[in-house]
């Protein structure tokens, strides 16, 4: 008998005895007090042995069949040795009716060495990568949201732009959020300025990654497409280690950046971003590496490449049998002209340009 079982003998026999009452009994083993009667009839007839569970020696009510494990660990190492156990699990139920749970599964692949717990698995080591050869080769684009005027303005955006080759900063643009508008603001300065990179390495803001509720050219954003157009590949990282050098200068920028705002007296985001210039010569000259090559990997502009164009919003807007097009929760309306009746039920472009203005397009024409 266990312990459990010799107590439970020892508070029946108070019972039997008349030395205990039976709802005290009940209470102490944690029973009804009609299953400490049933307990006290059974040992007056069976004695001690009567106390016994039942169920000593009896398979349990779960256990699973003898020959189900290793029928569905023979499936497994022939059919799906690389799966998970989870995808495992779901492919023994489905294809072949064999239902088990996932952590038996798991049990089962553990044992067999199918599968290694991640707990058990080695660290992964993450290498650091190496520098660009050129400037203008990568750069990394970012936005910091901080309170870089402290207590003297709200909280803002600065767009940080640096070089991968030589960690200099190219572009410090201050916003109030940001946005697709506020990117094309600033890439524009960049662009005038330096010219076109090869790349711009982000992260997957909405700025640069579709979302299910965004429509675009070729699966873009508007960002995205304007840089297709300027020719500048448009890559977006999948983790923030992996643009490091942009992550790196915003914790530079935080502090330095903060402090120099607050000696200067610059409260807003006009006359912050007139300082920047001043305040990337300054951290370049402190902080910029030499890359390994001379070459400026920047490329000019071309002359039919018009920047008010290319930077700007662009959405498709079905024409009604009305002559009216719906864009931003407003209704324009058309000239009723042969040439616009003919536009009817089809797809024009609607342009919104980053200084507010609207212009409807059809067949390349305002």
């Amino acid at each position: 008998m266990s312990m459990r079982e010799l107590d439970r003998l020892k508070v029946i026999q108070a019972v039997i005895e008349e030395r205990l009452m039976p709802w005290r009994a009940a209470e102490r083993l944690g029973l009804s007090r009609r299953q400490v009667e049933r307990l006290a009839n059974r040992y007056r007839c069976e004695g001690a042995a009567g106390l016994v569970s039942r169920r000593r020696g009896r398979p349990g009510n779960h256990q699973l069949p003898v020959n189900l494990c290793p029928q569905a660990l023979a499936l497994i190492r022939e059919r799906y040795a690389d799966f998970g156990p989870t995808l495992a699990c779901e492919k023994l139920h489905e294809c072949h009716g064999i239902t088990l749970s996932k952590e038996t599964v798991r049990h089962l692949m553990t044992d067999a060495g199918l599968w290694i717990p991640r707990r058990q698995r080695p660290p992964k080591v993450y290498q650091p990568r190496a520098r660009r050869a050129c400037l203008g080769e990568l750069v990394q684009i970012d936005g910091s949201e901080h309170p870089w005027f402290e207590e003297r303005a709200p909280q803002c955006t600065l767009l940080v732009y640096v070089d991968d080759a030589t960690s200099r900063l190219m572009a410090l643009h201050f916003t109030a959020t940001e946005s697709t508008f506020s990117y094309f603001e600033a890439t524009r300065g960049y662009l005038e300025r330096y010219g076109k990179p090869v790349a711009f390495y982000s992260d997957k803001a909405s700025v640069f990654r579709p979302t299910h509720t965004q429509t675009g050219e070729r699966g873009v954003t508007h960002f995205g497409r304007a840089m297709y157009e300027l020719n500048i590949d448009t890559w977006c990282a999948n983790s923030s280690s992996a643009k490091g050098r942009v992550e790196r200068a915003h914790l530079t920028l935080q502090d330095r950046l903060v402090k120099e705002l607050r000696l200067r007296g610059i409260s807003t985001i006009d006359a912050a971003n007139a300082y920047a210039p001043a305040f990337i010569a300054s951290y370049n000259a402190h902080f910029a590496k030499p890359p390994k090559s001379t070459f400026d990997a920047h490329r000019p502009l071309r002359d039919d490449e018009d920047l008010d164009a290319l930077l700007t919003w662009r959405e498709l807007r079905r024409v009604t049998k009305s002559l009216t097009v719906q864009y931003d929760r407003v209704m324009y309306l058309l000239e009723d002209t042969p040439a616009n009746r003919k536009l009817i039920h089809r797809y024009i472009d609607v342009w919104e340009y980053p200084d507010g203005r609207i212009e409807v397009r059809a067949n390349g024409t305002a």
